[in-house]
Order: structure tokens, then sequence, then C-alpha cells
């Protein structure tokens, strides 16, 4: 099947989603040059409706461009938890704010590098890019049912890790 050009407003409709999903996974730099990078991506590659809205497609490059940055992405949460333990002791003016942070993203940072690459990458999907299980299966090219296990499976490891807390809904709507 030959694919289309890729329709010249989709830059312009998920540049923004796609550059905070990458930022919130790697950092604002990062995502600066990788969320771009999805987009000449899917510049040369070409889009095709046939196959659905091209959101979830997006999101699936920006997945696969992080991927690769993965050792650097564990790297940055394995320090983000060491830091997280060491401030006990910071200046009094910025005790409270970084001790109610480091309570649950020092914690939260070594659950989530503790995670299969692939279960991390269907929670990210869900939490960052808030994406629905359809469209992370589509983002990812797994089955729906696949995605829920996978969710699943991740839920039950960061619930272990943050001591039984509840790090994502598990209704969205509410």
């Amino acid at each position: 099947m030959e694919r289309l050009p890729v329709p010249p407003n989709l830059f312009d409709e998920h540049f923004a989603d796609i550059h905070r999903y990458i930022a919130r996974r790697l950092s604002e730099d990062v995502a600066d040059d990788l969320a771009a990078e999805v987009f000449v991506i899917a510049l040369h590659g070409g889009y095709d409706p046939s196959l659905g809205p091209a959101r979830p497609w997006l999101y699936g490059i920006a997945t696969n461009l992080v991927a690769r940055h993965r050792r650097t992405e564990i790297r940055r949460w394995k320090a983000i938890a060491r830091a997280a333990e060491r401030d006990g002791a910071s200046h009094e003016d910025e005790v409270l704010d970084r001790v109610t942070a480091a309570r649950f993203t020092g914690p939260l940072a070594g659950a989530l590098a503790g995670l299969k690459q692939r279960d991390r990458d269907v929670v990210l999907l869900v939490a960052l890019g808030g994406l629905s299980h359809a469209e992370v299966a589509t983002a990812l090219g797994i089955p729906f049912g696949t995605v829920a296990s996978r969710l699943s499976r991740a839920r039950k490891q960061l619930r272990r890790a943050l001591g039984e807390v509840n790090p994502l809904k598990e209704d969205s709507d509410g």
C-alpha cells in the first residue's frame, strides 16, 4: 500500500503533545530534539490514513525514539531516587518543598526504573501521554489485551514499590 504525504497540519496539531510526552519522560532539552525528530521520521515515513488516526502513530514513533535513550532515562531516574534519599538535610527554605516532593518522586522514579522497558512504555504513554488503551496498542504495535496486562502488572509493581499507594488511577474518569 502506498503511503501518502503527511498532512500539513499534523505538526501544528500534535507537536506540543508529543513534545510534552517526551519532556516528561526525559527532559526539556532532549524533548526539543526528539520531538522534532518524530516529525522528520513521520515526514519521511509517510502517513497511511487507512491505519487510523495519526496521534497513536506519532506516539509510537516518539516511544521508539525514547527507547533509544533508555539507558540514559534509567540512569536519570536512579539518580533522582538517590538524590531524594540524600536531600533530607537541605537549606531550611527548601526543605519542605523537597521533602514533600521527595517522599513521592524519589520512590516513584526508582520504581519506574525497576519496570521492564515494555511495561514502563505502557505506563508512561497512559500517564504522561494521556493515551487510551487502544491508542497505546496502536502506538506500540501490540494487541489491546497486552496493553491491559502490561499496565496491570506495572501497577502492581509500582504499588508494591510505593507501599501500596495507587500511583495510577484504575479509572481514568475519576
